[in-house]
């Protein structure tokens, strides 16, 4: 009897915690859908776009699809969009994660490398805004978001072959460099 009673109640907290755990999600999932829609629109200046649960009836065994609608484009899976545009989106959705649980710490690597100029400046506009709350590391070869960095950081090979990792605080650059301009026009 002791142990029907047991097995009864360890499924009764099992569908309570199922339970809890589905409302968490669908109010995570709605959330998370509604920043990521507003990411979307706000980095492609237009177009729309939304996650959706690929099956309904079983959400806990179910996936997401990501379906994105760039401005004069007509809905489609992220998978069939151009590479800029699926960094672009991708970048929309870490956004519209962060805005909801932002994480303290994340590494992104080459993702804009599709990006072409005017994207790279949304992409590290939204890495901007999010960075009060979330140090980010970004490995990028792109000129334009190494610009906008705070530090940088890399490996060098002397003349003896040797590697060296170096880096500089972009903020102290631009002082001494200021400096060293005043001092020309100062005796120039």
């Amino acid at each position: 009897k002791d142990l029907m009673e047991s097995i009864e109640n360890t499924i009764e907290t099992i569908r309570e915690i199922d339970q809890i755990s589905r409302t968490r999600f669908d109010e995570a999932f709605a959330r998370i859908n509604e920043n990521f829609s507003q990411v979307f629109t706000r980095l492609f200046h237009g177009g729309q776009a939304f996650l959706r649960v690929t099956d309904t009836e079983n959400q806990a065994e179910s996936g997401l699809d990501i379906v994105a609608s760039p401005p004069g484009q007509k809905l489609q899976n992220v998978l069939l969009l151009s590479g800029g545009e699926k960094s672009l989106t991708a970048l929309a959705l870490l956004v519209g994660i962060f805005q909801f649980q932002p994480s303290p710490f994340c590494v992104l690597d080459e993702v804009d490398a599709a990006l072409d100029e005017a994207n790279v400046g949304r992409f590290t506009e939204a890495l901007r805004e999010l960075a009060s709350a979330t140090q980010f590391v970004v490995i990028t070869h792109n000129r334009g978001t190494i610009e906008t960095a705070d530090a940088l950081y890399g490996v060098t090979v002397g003349d003896d072959s040797v590697s060296r990792v170096i880096s500089l605080r972009l903020e102290e650059a631009r002082a001494i460099a200021d400096r060293a301009d005043a001092d020309r026009v100062a005796t120039g």
